[in-house]
């Protein structure tokens, strides 16, 4: 790897490249860290770029549903849930009490 500036994943999904102060004393970075944040973030892009550029016009949401080839006979009873709907739900209850 060359030796570059350390670039911070933010929640935007754009770099930032400025110094981060540590939010309290006992949050610091290491070395290590900021190199393992930093080679995530650019296989995550990679793996973002690659998605696109197999898509005509490079446009489309980026989640992909998965569907197993050969299903777990253990799940059959499986309900997914609604997480949308959930958290609203909890919202509401919230509100009630």
């Amino acid at each position: 790897m060359t030796s570059s500036p350390v670039s911070r994943v933010v929640y935007n999904g754009k770099r930032n490249n400025s110094p981060r102060s540590p939010t309290n004393s006992s949050e610091i970075f290491t070395p290590a860290h900021e190199e393992n944040v930093r080679f995530i973030y650019e296989a995550w892009q990679g793996v973002e770029r690659d998605l696109r550029s197999q898509l005509p016009g490079g446009e489309r949401g980026l989640v992909e549903e998965y569907v197993e080839k050969v299903p777990n006979p253990s799940l059959k009873t499986f309900k997914p849930i609604d997480l949308s709907d959930l958290k609203r739900r909890n919202t509401q209850d919230a509100k009630k009490s």
